[in-house]
């Protein structure tokens, strides 16, 4: 695994490791409704997670939804050490809950546009609060694009009136993939989990200036993760204000 948990100063630095692209006229990002984020937080060795895992595949299909799935390590303790898992995917569960100052931390937890969170296998509680924040007015969203080009992740982000600090966090993804869990709490059975974060980068600071960066591919993609997400976060890990993806299918 090859994903990164970095203080802000380690940020910062690793920001100036990006080819910043000042560009006379920046390329304008297309305008489009914003997308739903949809983070789940899951377990191979967690018994309640399977149907959430189930529902992930219907989320990954629906338009205008960018669904993804965290694996975190806090149930190895069970008898199975979760293959997909890492402390920095259970890291950032934590500073959601620091964030919203609630200390709920569970599994399966879905938490939509780094606000709100349900329990990940209630589908009409996370099917209303996907169709909330896809018709919520949406003040400070702020458009932005992936694009490819020499092996660069080239990340373009308009400019926005209101200046705010957020956080550029980059992923790569992995579509899908079955597990066949040998001990545990769900011993036996094969489990499909669905666009798993399989690095997970916070590649740098925003502060509402427009900004054209190129990020080395071979810095995000693993083996198994090929597709690319970018978020842009109010702060650290709070509210979703920018998305964008790359080689992202529903």
């Amino acid at each position: 695994m090859n994903a990164h948990a970095l203080n802000r100063r380690q940020m910062l630095a690793f920001g100036a490791g990006f080819i910043m692209r000042d560009f006379i006229s920046p390329a304008r990002a297309q305008t489009a409704i914003p997308p739903v984020v949809v983070e789940l937080f899951t377990s191979q060795g967690c018994s309640a997670c399977p149907p959430a895992d189930a529902f992930m595949q219907e989320l990954k299909s629906m338009a205008g939804v960018i669904a993804i799935s965290f694996h975190v390590e806090y149930w190895d303790y069970l008898g199975w050490r979760d293959t997909l898992g890492d402390k920095v995917y259970s890291r950032r569960q934590y500073d959601y809950a620091r964030w919203r100052d609630d200390g709920n931390v569970f599994t399966p937890q879905m938490v939509i546009d780094g606000r709100n969170y349900f329990v990940g296998s209630d589908k009409p509680a996370v099917k209303a609060a996907i169709k909330h924040a896809a018709t919520e007015a949406r003040s400070m969203w702020v458009p932005m694009t992936l694009s490819e080009k020499d092996h660069e992740l080239i990340v373009t982000i308009e400019a926005h009136r209101k200046a705010l600090k957020a956080t550029l966090w980059l992923l790569a993804i992995l579509p899908s993939i079955t597990i066949r869990i040998g001990r545990g709490e769900n011993a036996g059975r094969d489990i499909v989990y669905s666009n798993v974060v399989r690095n997970l980068i916070p590649a740098g600071m925003w502060n509402g200036a427009a900004l054209n960066i190129a990020f080395p591919m071979e810095n995000l993609l693993t083996d198994d993760g090929k597709a690319c997400v970018a978020l842009l976060q109010a702060g650290l890990v709070g509210p979703v204000i920018g998305a964008a993806t790359l080689g992202f299918s529903n």
